[in-house]
């Protein structure tokens, strides 16, 4: 959980891979479900870190993945109320950009202590729900994941995350910096 944590939350792509986990175990072993949620948080946070270093390394990179409004919308928001906006975009499901916030506010220079603790915060609320849904809804999911269907479904989505994951590390790869403004100004 701790890779696939962290893999999720980092500029490569793994839709739903925690998500599943978590709803996976947790409706099969219930009592361990907090457990999972920490987990899995804790590999959010660890790809978040890692994110978060590579955008203030390379912060002009972010000016090339967001088309201009859209960064301009994120920048007011890191300003405005980036704590609370972390929380939101942490409780937020595949496909909602959450990578994009996490770099936006560290290129901006959002501390990163403040930067942590508001995604773990949400996300572990986000992965603890989900476990208590799965919890609920256990023995349907367990159902679902014995079906045939899931096996396409899961290749399908190895074979995003890869397509995803080279684009996303191509991209990065290609940014050129582009001097942001600083925090003070």
């Amino acid at each position: 959980m701790l890779t696939l944590g962290a893999f999720d939350s980092s500029p490569l792509v793994v839709p739903m891979g925690n998500d599943l986990l978590v709803l996976a175990l947790s409706a099969r072993y219930h009592e361990r479900m907090l457990y999972y949620a920490a987990m899995a948080t804790l590999g959010s946070l660890i790809g978040c870190f890692v994110t978060d270093w590579i955008s203030r390394k390379g912060e002009g990179g972010l000016k090339r993945l967001v088309p201009g409004r859209h960064l301009d919308f994120i920048r007011k928001q890191v300003k405005k109320r980036a704590g609370w906006t972390l929380v939101v975009v942490s409780l937020m499901p595949p496909p909602f950009p959450f990578t994009v916030f996490v770099a936006a506010a560290a290129a901006f220079r959002y501390p990163r202590s403040k930067l942590l603790s508001f995604i773990g915060m949400g996300r572990f609320a986000r992965f603890a729900i989900e476990g208590a849904l799965a919890i609920h809804y256990g023995r349907w999911i367990v159902q679902q994941a014995q079906s045939p269907l899931l096996d396409h479904v899961m290749i399908a989505l190895i074979a995003i995350s890869l397509v995803g994951s080279a684009i996303s590390i191509f991209q990065w790869m290609q940014a050129r910096p582009v001097p942001l403004p600083s925090p003070s100004a």
